[in-house]
């Protein structure tokens, strides 16, 4: 195994920990180290890690699932990836991420000013577009529909978003396979990933009561404010 992939492979445990404590983050963590390590481990390496993940949250707590939540979101998300595989073709990267961390700092200050974002279903649907688009062309999905769960129980949150995402990325992959920007290559990259990620995974799990004890919202503001910056500060340096 290369020093590259061997860094790679701890930046997707340490991501598989947070996920595995707030429900997504992975690819927030992960996406901005990998881009620096190699980029042709974005996007399909990191979505086949980030589904495993999503199998392994929805394995462990499927019985906190929010299955109308998911449905409503998945209802966005089939077209949303569609819009993200038309994205990846043919859109400005950098622009498309300063946009993307802008929306995401909006809703972020938003919710902590006036908005208290709750789980309709206009709002997954919406929610599930905006994750499609964003999940597909840049790997990071969460934030649209973890904010919106940001006033439930952390059991549910994890639970609802790992079911969300294993349709979701696996989804996300088979519109990247139809476009043809999946190769053999990226597939074993991403299969390489898993041990790591499964390692994270495993680490979170004596720690979720820390974060359930205290409540989810803070944490879930935290990562979304994150996600927003990453995204915003690599438009701007690349």
């Amino acid at each position: 195994m290369s020093t590259g992939l061997l860094l790679a492979g701890v930046v997707v445990a340490i991501g598989g920990l947070v996920q595995g404590l707030v429900g997504f983050g992975l690819a927030l963590l992960a996406v901005p180290m990998l881009a620096l390590l190699d980029p042709s481990l974005l996007p399909v390496p990191i979505l086949i890690a980030a589904t495993t993940h999503s199998v392994l949250s929805l394995l462990r707590e499927h019985e906190h699932v929010d299955w109308r939540g998911v449905g409503w979101a998945m209802l966005g998300r089939l077209p949303g990836t569609v819009v993200g595989v038309i994205l990846v073709d043919s859109l400005d990267q950098k622009r498309f991420s300063l946009l993307v961390g802008l929306v995401v700092l909006a809703g972020v200050l938003l919710s902590v000013i006036t908005w208290s974002p709750r789980p309709t279903p206009k709002a997954l649907v919406v929610a599930g577009l905006a994750s499609g688009s964003f999940g597909t062309a840049m790997s990071i999905g969460g934030p649209p529909v973890a904010m919106l769960y940001q006033h439930s129980p952390g059991a549910e949150v994890r639970a609802t978003l790992g079911a969300y995402f294993v349709l979701g990325s696996g989804t996300s992959i088979i519109g990247l396979l139809v476009a043809g920007h999946v190769e053999t290559r990226q597939l074993v990259t991403g299969a390489m990933l898993i041990p790591f990620l499964i390692a994270g995974f495993l680490l979170s799990s004596p720690l979720r009561k820390l974060i359930d004890g205290k409540g989810i919202r803070l944490p879930v503001l935290i990562m979304s404010t994150l996600s927003a910056l990453v995204l915003i500060v690599r438009s701007v340096v690349s």
